[in-house]
């Protein structure tokens, strides 16, 4: 079974590169990402990540369904990078609407990951640190987000918060242990 390592934070604030950087310690690896091109500053997001990743990486573009996309991976992998998670929530609100706590999409993925048959290296948003949202449906994604990196940080044996580009060790277990 393999183990998984949570890394969250802020924007701009290192998480994608430090996945990079514990990825690279492996062979086979494969990048799950998640955003849509839906306008022209997320175009050149997703080009900029694309060049930042060496060919060694299995790319898979999936913004909705990573819970397949996970499973359908070739046995060989060693570990996967799923980048990120709130980008990911963000699509289900977008196409299925705001009430998406419970969606099969999301039960997916926490069935996936709570055995993963390779290591797992997951990129996710802190976003409840700021200030309230001033609309429901920005409160409802804060509040799904925050569900969900709780659920995942339960889950993982390792979880990063990235502050200034600087990884700090929230939760470190054993090998094993998890």
């Amino acid at each position: 079974m393999g183990k998984i390592v949570l890394i969250t934070g802020g924007a701009r604030s290192g998480k994608s590169d430090y996945a990079l950087e514990l990825a690279d310690a492996y062979k086979m690896k494969a990048f799950i990402a998640t955003a849509e091109p839906v306008d022209e500053e997320m175009r050149r997001r997703i080009e900029t990540h694309r060049r930042e990743r060496d060919s060694s990486f299995l790319t898979i573009e999936e913004p909705i369904r990573i819970a397949k996309a996970l499973l359908d991976l070739p046995k060989e992998i060693e570990v996967s990078v799923i980048d990120c998670l709130t980008v990911w929530l963000g699509n289900l609100m977008h196409r299925f609407g705001e009430e998406v706590g419970d969606h099969a999409e999301i039960i997916s993925f926490q069935r996936a990951i709570r055995k993963p048959r390779h290591d797992l290296i997951i990129v996710t948003n802190e976003v409840g640190m700021g200030i309230v949202p001033p609309n429901a449906a920005a409160r409802q994604f804060r509040d799904l987000a925050g569900r969900l990196n709780r659920q995942v940080a339960d889950m993982a044996g390792r979880v990063i918060l990235m502050v200034c580009g600087m990884p700090i060790t929230v939760k470190e277990q054993p090998r094993g242990s998890s």
